[in-house]
């Protein structure tokens, strides 16, 4: 049997169309209940005992949940139709938008893989003592706590060990943190009076599973908000302070961290050969968690917080968010557009939000106007990294308009980037971004927006992120011939060579990481496929000759799939053996430089090795007086006879 959806108008307050929705879904629906959380608990019971089912309804989870426990069996799945579509202004016309949302909540969804971390509660305080030691009281009986005293403060208390020093660096995250410290000083227990301290000295090193700060001066980590297991406040604010205390003795246990991004290092352009390309990712990430590991870059999974600011601004690809996948994102957006025109929508408008914006979303169907009946929301755990291929796949798959709700700490930068080149590349105002916090002035923009028509033929977009955003540009832009214009440091375009200067060096090509730059073995010629050009710089700074300048566009034709000759130029033939080698105009300038003017070249047959390919150079400097390979003469072998002569002679 398959997934039901068990349905309820919340005492009658939407309208529930079970046959529209079940046909349009594809998904059995029961009739629609009025109670199911109250009076009707038993219907939903039998119902939740029949097998997997989906209950609509996001307010009263946990009843469900708990019913779920008393029956012994697995708990149901949820969604809410009310809030976000039948709770509205338009709610008579929202049956596509429900039916569109039962389907997506049926959808199978993949686990983002995880890792565990073990925080056994060895825990760092970190601040004057005035205010250190009465908060290490408080957490010594169930952590294994450390002062770090950062004043002169006396401690008289050996319920906890004391130190001090001065913090040089800080690294890690909750289970792993390692501290370096200067002018450390360790309490020496004996003797009467005041403790004494050690000698100072620099270049310790301690590590620890949970961070207090309460220095109140510049965090020790980049982004303190998002690194798990460091905690900070202000050492002023009593209350503030005492709730560290209480959130530092939930910090121990096992834990699952999300894998949340995935690297492929052999498709990084960060560098190539020490000249450094690409650095999207290590410019972005606000934590701190990528940093430069040779020729690519390196990501610790423990300090990444999961914003996918770096996957969604990645050129090449390495770099690919797993929280959901890319795929697993377009799966959703397609159920949501396919089945809402299945139920006789015709436009339909893409918001995309996170937990906040689910929240705002509920504040403005309890006490406002609702959302309209052709936006559908989608909801992800973080925004940051919805990029400009699923800003161009959301509106090749048949939504009018694509807009993404902010939260006050969403990462704006990546966001702003994207959008960009997403409306570069539509060609149309029909993406954009919400700043607002109030619920009424998000739902009054939305119901004052101009819906654009969408697309009259949706296609369906698969690949990685460049695959997609091409697929999906090309059916936005059927009619286009001409490359589109892209913004600068946009991931895609041509590379423009100055045939005048260019020497056919081929260092572009021995640099080039994405193969986008590449040689003919037959004859001096540097080929270029566009499709495949990461608009890195590589090539540009490499080039001895400045002869290279980036072109950022879109070329949608076929012609961007094929290698196009950048520059060519007619090889030279061996004056010996008539071989092809080189370029015929470099042999001729290096000639015109070096024969009779270079002592190595002062004669015109050494002159006219330039002229030889590698073989006859080498057989002629073999065949010289001076040859440089030459050695001493062999020495002659001594046989039995030479014995045998030099006894004779004697």
């Amino acid at each position: 049997m398959g997934t039901k959806i068990i349905l309820c108008d919340c005492a009658g307050t939407q309208n529930l169309d079970a046959d529209q929705i079940a046909s349009a879904c594809g998904v059995g629906c029961s009739k629609v209940h009025t109670a199911l959380c109250t009076t009707e608990l038993e219907k939903a019971a039998s119902l939740m005992q029949d097998g997997d089912t989906v209950i609509a309804c996001g307010q009263e989870q946990d009843v469900f949940r708990a019913l779920a426990d008393e029956l012994n069996i697995e708990a149901p799945g949820f969604v809410d139709l009310r809030d976000r579509a039948g709770w509205s202004e338009q709610g008579n016309d929202a049956t596509p938008k429900i039916a569109a949302l039962a389907a997506e909540a049926v959808l199978p969804q993949p686990v983002t893989p995880s890792v565990d971390i073990i925080s056994e509660g060895t825990c760092f305080i970190i601040g004057s003592g005035d205010v250190c030691f009465d908060l290490a009281a408080q957490l010594a009986p169930v952590l294994a706590v450390t002062v770090l005293v950062t004043d002169m403060a006396e401690t008289v208390s050996r319920a906890f060990d004391v130190v001090r020093g001065r913090v040089r660096s800080l690294n890690g995250a909750l289970g792993g943190f390692s501290l370096h410290l200067d002018a450390l000083q360790q309490l020496e227990p004996g003797g009467r009076g005041a403790f004494g301290w050690s000698v100072p000295r620099d270049g310790a090193q301690s590590s620890c599973d949970i961070i207090l700060d309460l220095t109140g001066g510049t965090p020790f980590v980049q982004a303190p908000a998002k690194r798990e297991g460091y905690l900070r406040a202000d050492p002023k604010d009593a209350v503030a302070v005492a709730r560290l205390a209480f959130e530092a003795g939930q910090l121990v246990g096992t834990f699952e961290k999300p894998l949340y991004v995935r690297l492929e290092a052999t498709l990084c352009a960060h560098s190539r050969a020490e000249q450094v390309a690409c650095t999207n990712c290590l410019d972005i990430c606000p934590t701190g968690a990528i940093t430069p590991a040779g020729e690519h870059v390196a990501i610790d999974p423990m300090i990444c917080a999961g914003c996918g600011a770096c996957a969604a601004l990645c050129p090449s690809t390495a770099i690919t968010y797993e929280d959901p996948p890319v795929a697993a994102v377009l799966s959703r957006m397609h159920i949501l557009a396919r089945t809402f025109r299945r139920a006789g929508g015709t436009a339909p408008r893409l918001l995309v939000h996170d937990t906040h914006g689910a929240e705002m979303i509920r504040l403005a169907a309890r006490f406002g106007r609702g959302l309209p009946a052709d936006v559908v929301p989608l909801e992800l755990n973080v925004i940051s990294g919805f990029g400009h291929a699923e800003m161009l796949a959301a509106l090749a798959h048949g939504f009018a308009r694509v807009d993404v709700l902010l939260a006050p700490t969403t990462e704006r930068d990546a966001l702003n980037r994207e959008l960009t080149l997403a409306l570069s590349i539509s060609g149309l105002d029909n993406v954009g971004l919400i700043d607002v916090g109030d619920p009424d002035a998000m739902t009054g923009m939305l119901y004052a927006q101009h819906v654009p028509a969408p697309l009259a033929d949706p296609v369906l977009p698969l690949g990685n992120r460049r695959q997609i955003a091409r697929l999906s540009a090309q059916a936005l832009n059927p009619k286009v011939e001409a490359p589109l214009t892209l913004p600068e440091n946009a991931p895609y375009g041509a590379v423009a060579v100055d045939t005048d200067a260019c020497t056919l060096c081929l260092s572009c090509v021995s640099l080039c990481p994405s193969g986008a730059l590449v040689d003919n073995p037959d004859k001096p010629q540097l080929n270029f496929q566009q499709d495949a050009c990461l608009q890195c710089g590589l090539c540009k700074g490499i080039c001895p000759e400045d002869a290279i300048t980036l072109v950022p566009q879109f070329d949608l034709s076929d012609t961007a799939l094929s290698q196009q000759v950048l520059n060519e130029e007619e090889p030279f033939a061996c004056v010996e053996c008539g071989a092809l080698f080189g370029v015929k105009s470099t042999v001729e300038r290096i000639m015109e430089k070096l024969a009779g003017t270079h002592p190595m070249f002062a004669t015109s047959d050494k002159a006219r090795m330039i002229q030889m390919c590698d073989n006859c150079r080498v057989n002629a400097q073999f065949q010289q007086e001076d040859n440089p390979f030459q050695s001493n003469p062999k020495p002659k072998v001594v046989t039995t006879e030479d014995y045998f002569s030099k006894r004779k002679d004697h």
